[in-house]
């Protein structure tokens, strides 16, 4: 995710500014064409169950990469090397991982029990109406920062464009991702998902191009490296060992619990067609990561020849590389793609938030709503709101929730989910005591270390910690409690052996 401690450069050249509003217009149409194709609580959820593997490859991967990707990314490579890259390199270990282990069990659950959330697929596994409420507070609770995260960052890149300033740029930002996403739902957040990622990979592509051409080609921006900080382009980065792994691991099987990338499975028309998966979006996550890579060392390479002072800010390295080095054609193509990951996001987010109120915690309580359709979209609009006015917090406020986030996500349903759906030795006590180590976890261990109540050993993230501390609990207290549950439903059961 993406958050600026300062407003991103003024950017209101003519040819930025008309390829910002064409960008809106297509969204816009997009979502028009989403209100008109929902009728139900099933196309506002989950699309209608009718995407292909080619169209769901580019909306997970437009959901996955947020506003990071184009600004903190590039920075965070310009601040310790090419460890950096071990945040993204399990993406290929992962995506194959997520379509092996759960993306055809998550759709044959969808098909057998009418599954639509990944609360739900809990639900289902466990017999346990609490471990799918459980598993709804938990996501609840990680997407308010998300949201406010990534809505505020929308707003710095709407003031950047138009001058609104922040407060009014944030809401500007949050009326729009509303507009098709409490319409549409879902369908239009798919369809407008397909859009923003091939515009993200295309500003990708041609940013890495220039990028290489103003540093004058790998070659030359290596070599002008490894003369001055040659450990920058080694394994672990300006990273310890232990740091650099931790965040392979943490991105590694922390993505096998991130809902708004798993939830897209339940869409799939065609389970046997997920075979490409893998390799669609693994392709389309190269292309759009080239960005990060060519703008990060490029910038290093221009300031350690000289050619620019040191950032005062390693986010500034791409609003810098725009500004000194960008045609402004090219500038606004980057910062539409800025705003589509971050709205891709954040639609994709308000969806799962809004099927967690309307459809997870009603059914997890014995009192379903009848109109979960028109449920949604109020929900949509009021998590929306909220997290709009989150977002005009403190910028240590925010930070501290977009930390939550990740975490969050990782600690309370890896364990649940990914572990639960391929071992039969999985209990509904050992669900519902992940699940709340995790949480309970997560967001002790982020408050007191934000506060400096304590210090982990160098490299090792709360995130991690908590992620592994939910493992163990799961692994436990399922082999301890094994013998008081209850056998698996013959479906389930089926649907797991599959």
């Amino acid at each position: 995710m993406i958050l600026q401690s300062a407003p991103i450069p003024l950017l209101r050249q003519p040819a930025i500014l008309s390829v910002a509003v064409a960008y809106a217009l297509i969204t816009a149409g997009i979502g028009a064409w989403g209100w008109w194709r929902t009728r139900n609580a099933v196309d506002f959820f989950v699309a209608g169950r009718r995407l292909g593997p080619v169209t769901l490859a580019l909306a997970a991967m437009a959901a996955s990469l947020s506003g990071f990707t184009f600004i903190g990314g590039p920075g965070l490579l310009y601040s310790v090397g090419l460890g950096a890259l071990l945040i993204f390199l399990p993406a290929s270990i992962t995506n194959c991982l997520s379509a092996w282990v759960l993306a055809k069990r998550l759709r044959l659950l969808a098909e057998a029990r009418g599954v639509v959330t990944i609360p739900e697929a809990i639900g289902v596994r466990y017999r346990s109406r609490a471990a799918q409420a459980l598993a709804a507070v938990a996501i609840l609770v990680a997407i308010v920062g998300y949201l406010a995260t990534n809505l505020l960052a929308l707003g710095l890149v709407i003031d950047a464009l138009f001058g609104t300033g922040r407060s009014l740029g944030i809401w500007i930002g949050t009326a729009a991702v509303l507009a098709y996403t409490a319409g549409g739902g879902i369908l239009a957040g798919v369809y407008t998902d397909v859009f923003q990622g091939c515009v993200m990979a295309l500003a990708s592509v041609l940013v890495f191009l220039a990028a290489l051409k103003t540093g004058g080609g790998l070659a030359q921006i290596s070599t002008t490296i490894l003369a001055k900080q040659p450990g920058f382009l080694g394994p672990w980065g300006a990273l310890t060992p232990l740091a650099a792994l931790s965040f392979f691991f943490v991105f590694g099987v922390g993505v096998l619990g991130q809902p708004h990338v798993l939830h897209k499975f339940f869409m799939v028309k065609d389970p046997l067609r997920l075979r490409w998966y893998p390799l669609l979006m693994t392709f389309a996550m190269v292309l759009t990561l080239l960005l990060m890579f060519g703008v990060g060392l490029t910038i290093k390479a221009q300031v350690l020849r000289g050619d620019l002072p040191a950032l005062a800010r390693p986010d500034d390295a791409t609003p810098l590389f725009l500004l000194r080095y960008a045609p402004s054609l090219l500038a606004g193509i980057l910062f539409a793609g800025v705003a589509a990951a971050i709205m891709s996001t954040v639609n994709s987010f308000l969806n799962i938030g809004a099927a967690a109120l309307v459809r997870d915690l009603p059914r997890a309580l014995a009192r379903p709503l009848s109109a979960e359709l028109s449920s949604g979209r109020l929900a949509t609009l009021a998590i929306g709101a909220a997290a709009a006015l989150v977002a005009q917090a403190s910028g240590s406020l925010v930070a501290l929730l977009g930390v939550f986030g990740w975490g969050l996500f990782a600690s309370t349903l890896v364990p649940a989910l990914a572990i639960g759906l391929c071992w039969k030795g999985g209990t509904r006590t050992g669900a519902l005591a992940s699940i709340g180590v995790g949480l309970l976890g997560t967001l002790a261990g982020e408050t007191l270390a934000s506060l400096g109540a304590f210090r982990l050993p160098s490299g090792v993230t709360v995130s991690g910690a908590s992620l592994l501390l939910a493992l163990a609990t799961y692994l436990i207290v399922s082999r301890v409690s094994r013998r008081g549950d209850p056998d698996l439903d013959p479906d389930v059961r089926l649907v797991m052996e599959s």
